[in-house]
């Protein structure tokens, strides 16, 4: 059974008239009539009732109608999912995240993102840049926002966020008194910083930065996530030392100041191994509009 053949039974249903069926169907009449005769044949049954006067549907006809008509349908939406794919409209990508793209910069992603290609899926996984990285290179991710620097071979990535840092303190430390910290006021202070496992290239800057300042911290805890810090801050336990967007949403009894480490910025950055699918390319197209992409870095 022929799609043509489909769809002229189904033209010549909604116009019961050969001439204006076949003026639909950018055909001659008597190519429409074979093409229905054909069907009719295949099928083993009459589809219409036809003299010189007119043009009538069977009860078969009838019946066969929605069924070809979903047929058309269903053949027309394949074309059109397999075009999307080609132009990379539709599918799948998996990125990977860190808590600092989470106030601003991921929202700003998914919306675009849902406004312009609503068929592509954004599989959102959040973990640290260590873990990124591997499931990068195995194919489990398609991008990251990790924190840099992370020389890591065969990953390209390109800056697009910088922050500045902030001291979390529990509401009823005395340094919430002042407007802005300088690392000398951590001195002798429990503080808790991200662990370097979780983020090698940005723990060893930061804590370069502070050396630099003539400061030795005291390290009450390394931890995994800024959520647990922040909760062991409002439990008066020590301060924590965190970039500003992930202290954004800070817990009851927690104050942030501002850090003064001069030009040091925490740096978060767009990882990938290769744009190897068109719904990949666009993706990273759009990324490309929506943030603001530092230089390069290509690591062989």
């Amino acid at each position: 059974m022929e799609i043509k053949h489909l769809r002229s039974f189904v033209t010549l249903a909604e116009e019961l008239h050969f001439g204006r069926a076949a003026q639909r169907l950018s055909i001659v009449q008597p190519a429409l009539s074979m093409q229905i005769k054909l069907l009719e044949e295949e099928l083993g049954v009459r589809l219409f009732e036809r003299n010189r006067h007119s043009v009538t549907l069977t009860e078969v006809g009838t019946l066969f109608l929605p069924e070809a008509q979903a047929t058309l349908y269903q053949c027309a939406h394949a074309a059109d999912v397999a075009k999307a794919c080609g132009r990379g409209e539709i599918g799948r990508v998996r990125l990977g995240f860190v808590s600092s793209v989470l106030p601003e910069l991921l929202p700003s992603l998914i919306r675009s993102l849902h406004a312009r290609f609503p068929r592509i899926e954004l599989e959102l996984k959040d973990m640290p840049g260590p873990d990124q990285a591997v499931a990068l290179k195995n194919g489990q991710l398609d991008f990251g926002l990790m924190r840099l620097p992370a020389a890591i071979p065969g990953i390209q990535t390109r800056e697009v966020l910088q922050e500045t840092f902030i001291v979390a303190l529990p509401g009823d430390h005395p340094l919430v008194a002042c407007d802005t910290l300088h690392p000398t006021t951590l001195d002798q202070l429990p503080v808790f910083i991200l662990a370097r496992r979780y983020a090698p290239g940005f723990y060893d800057e930061l804590m370069q930065s502070i050396t630099r300042q003539g400061v030795q911290l005291q390290i009450a805890a390394e931890l995994g996530e800024f959520t647990t810090m922040l909760a062991l801050v409002s439990a008066g336990l020590g301060v924590g030392l965190l970039p500003a967007n992930a202290g954004r949403a800070l817990p009851a009894n927690v104050i942030s100041r501002p850090l003064e480490l001069g030009t040091y910025r925490a740096t978060t950055g767009l990882a990938w191994t290769d744009l190897n699918s068109a719904v990949k390319s666009t993706v990273f197209n759009l990324m490309s509009e929506l943030l603001p992409f530092g230089p390069q870095v290509l690591k062989e």
